[in-house]
């Protein structure tokens, strides 16, 4: 999900595939900023979702917490190991897997270089192969990253989050391309490819 302004605007159409993904049996982690989790928390109760009941249980994870920072610093390891753990433990508790959402930015922690996003991201998108049981979105707020950031982001996703009852193929994945270069289409901007996308 690619997105610009406030985050707060997209809250209800998270809330809503949240719920579908309790329904589907899925336990959900929402990882983002105290208020940001505060906001989800809102949504949720008023799509008469019983919020404390579903945390009570473990289906549903609605946390700040930064454990995969070291240091204050991203570590791209330790975050892949704990999505991985935490989709295995899904499946031990009975679930049918792990679908998480996360902002990007509040993942890479306060000061973050992105360098290392990109490495992030493939090895996120292997740990979807791997583990089919592990699902999500990952949230771009434009606002916070550098172009280059979201341009990398977007040729490593196989499909767009559009909102909550559209999601779409991403013409602009690069399935092939390297870790170390996801090579941009430079006919036209960021700004352009991102307009196609939703007209």
């Amino acid at each position: 999900m690619i997105y610009e302004g406030s985050p707060s605007k997209h809250l209800r159409g998270i809330a809503s595939v949240i719920i579908e993904q309790l329904r589907a049996n899925h336990r959900c982690l929402y990882l983002n900023s105290p208020t940001m989790v505060a906001g989800i928390r809102s949504y949720l109760a008023a799509a008469g979702l019983d919020v404390a009941h579903e945390v009570s249980k473990g289906s549903l994870v609605l946390t700040s917490e930064q454990g995969h920072l070291i240091n204050g610093r991203f570590d791209v390891d330790k975050m892949l190991g704990m999505l991985e753990d935490s989709v295995r433990q899904a499946l031990r508790d009975g679930y049918e897997g792990l679908w998480a959402t996360g902002d990007m930015a509040w993942e890479f922690g306060n000061g973050a270089s992105f360098g290392e996003l990109l490495m992030y991201e493939y090895g996120l998108e292997e740990l979807f192969r791997k583990l089919p049981a592990l699902s999500g979105i990952c949230q771009y707020h434009r606002d916070n990253l550098p172009d280059q950031a979201v341009l990398e982001g977007l040729g490593i996703h196989p499909a767009l989050y559009i909102n909550e009852t559209l999601s779409r193929l991403n013409p602009y994945y690069a399935p092939n391309a390297s870790p170390a270069r996801v090579p941009p289409d430079a006919s036209i901007s960021l700004e352009e490819m991102l307009n196609r996308l939703v007209t």
